[in-house]
């Protein structure tokens, strides 16, 4: 089920008003919040229940057995088990073809052909995301942070978290699995935040995420015929469309959850406007981010053993997360690219320079202040063409023909793409507004949380951005972390 769905639109209220109706008997309510949970799911493909089932409960029965054991033979032993069954999947489903047509690739510049067979399967929504938070749960009671629960259907509760199972926040079960094991009451003060949050992340999906991607899908499409300008404009509106589209997913996830009394991270805190690419990933899917200097950077060593040892791991972790994206070589391309802006910094010690909101309690930003986040996001956008393209050739590509000219105007170029100027006119006027409120909201949680206090203008917000969503719902448009 989609957020941006109108099965979605009835699923939430009922569910809202059933949950609550159960606030007195914990175990009930966390019952009926796991059905709820594995409907969501569900009704994208019900088969793949089956693999959040397994992982949830090898997790918890590992889990379990790490709290008997004191043997360091046995604990790694057990730890080991949870890789395997989690990474396993992760490996079968995600990335056995990549690996498979990768080598096949190399045998093949030895003058080769082998016919080597893929699978054909389905990548498994959310498969990414809940991987990780069981991971995190194995690896933090391996570690004695946390004691295992022994409740099974807090565990799967937890798992299966619907507002977060499908695209995040990863939640790390010391932050939420308390949560779903204490008593909640309903916040009406939570509540309506929570409504503001979901109606912003709608806004960014479906006014303007959507709305750029007509433009980037049919410039990326043909950008063989295309020359710079129209170019560098799809390269523009796709970083717009990525964030707005994650960052909306966010939105209405940790939104729905503030209605149903628990909080989950923030995932995003404004990235566009940080003045350097180490702020930028301080600022952008921080659940992620977080995830791997927890469970990889530290554990290799961070930057306790040299310059040499934390250079090798600043790599590992950019082109990991490349690879975490997706099995192509353009996500392991786009991680080295940042990875190669953030070093130089580490190594002038300089990635930890802005750790405050820029122009906080300003109006707009010292000049010097602008033109460094116009240049991290001009950095962004470039890597970012390699996040979207086909293929490593492609992007190369790309790039290259930003740079040529035409001899038709931008209007023509326009009309051969069957885009009209009108439409892409609007688009910007929406992106826009949401640059305005994001800007205007930089230091807190959400583009809405902090609004005139004149309440006719707030009402006159909300109900100008309710007409916008109903307009530009265009249908069930899949968010574009789904395939991660």
């Amino acid at each position: 089920m989609l957020f941006n769905s109108i099965e979605y639109l009835f699923f939430l209220p009922v569910v809202f008003a059933i949950y609550w109706s159960l606030n007195k008997h914990l175990n009930v309510q966390n019952l009926f919040l796991l059905a709820a949970s594995y409907l969501f799911y569900g009704l994208w493909d019900y088969k793949f229940l089956s693999l959040i089932i397994i992982s949830s409960l090898a997790d918890y029965l590992i889990g379990l057995e790490l709290a008997k054991q004191e043997a360091k033979k046995t604990r790694k032993l057990l730890l080991g088990a949870s890789l395997l069954v989690n990474l396993g999947f992760l490996l079968a489903f995600k990335y056995f073809n990549f690996f498979v047509d990768s080598f096949a690739d190399f045998i093949s510049l030895f003058g080769f052909q082998p016919n080597i067979k893929t699978l054909a399967i389905i990548l498994p929504v959310g498969i990414s995301f809940y991987t990780f938070q069981t991971l995190s749960y194995t690896i933090d009671v391996y570690r004695k942070k946390m004691k295992p629960t022994e409740s099974m259907l807090h565990f799967f509760t937890y798992v299966a978290f619907f507002p977060q199972l499908v695209a995040g926040p990863i939640e790390r079960a010391s932050r939420l699995l308390p949560q779903i094991e204490s008593k909640r009451t309903f916040d009406y003060t939570q509540g309506v935040d929570g409504l503001r949050q979901i109606l912003w992340g709608l806004f960014k999906k479906v006014v303007v995420a959507d709305n750029c991607a007509v433009f980037v899908d049919t410039v990326f499409g043909h950008y063989d015929e295309l020359s710079g300008p129209i170019l560098f404009l799809g390269a523009l509106f796709f970083s717009i469309q990525i964030y707005c589209d994650f960052s909306g997913y966010s939105d209405i996830a940790i939104g729905t959850a503030k209605l149903l009394g628990i909080n989950l991270m923030q995932n995003f805190a404004t990235p566009y406007f940080a003045r350097d690419i180490a702020e930028f990933w301080r600022r952008w899917h921080i659940s992620l981010s977080t995830w791997f200097r927890d469970y990889l950077y530290i554990p290799l060593g961070g930057s306790r053993n040299g310059k040499k040892t934390q250079l090798r791991n600043i790599f590992a972790i950019f082109l990991v997360s490349g690879f975490w994206h997706g099995a192509n070589w353009t996500f392991i391309v786009w991680g080295l690219i940042h990875a190669l802006c953030y070093i130089p910094q580490v190594f002038t010690q300089t990635n930890r320079k802005y750790l405050d909101v820029v122009a906080e309690g300003k109006w707009l930003p010292k000049f010097s202040d602008f033109l460094r986040i116009i240049r991290t996001f001009i950095i962004v956008t470039i890597a970012w063409i390699f996040f979207r393209s086909d293929s490593v050739t492609d992007s190369c590509r790309y790039i290259s023909r930003m740079f040529n000219s035409d001899h038709r105007t931008f209007v023509q170029v326009l009309g051969d793409l069957n885009l009209s100027l009108n439409n892409l006119q609007l688009v910007t006027l929406f992106i826009l507004i949401a640059v305005i409120f994001e800007w205007m909201n930089r230091a807190y949680e959400h583009g809405l949380q902090s609004l005139p206090k004149i309440k006719l203008l707030r009402y006159i917000i909300y109900i100008i951005l309710c007409l916008l969503v109903i307009e530009y719902f265009y249908g069930e448009k899949t968010f574009i972390y789904f395939q991660f």
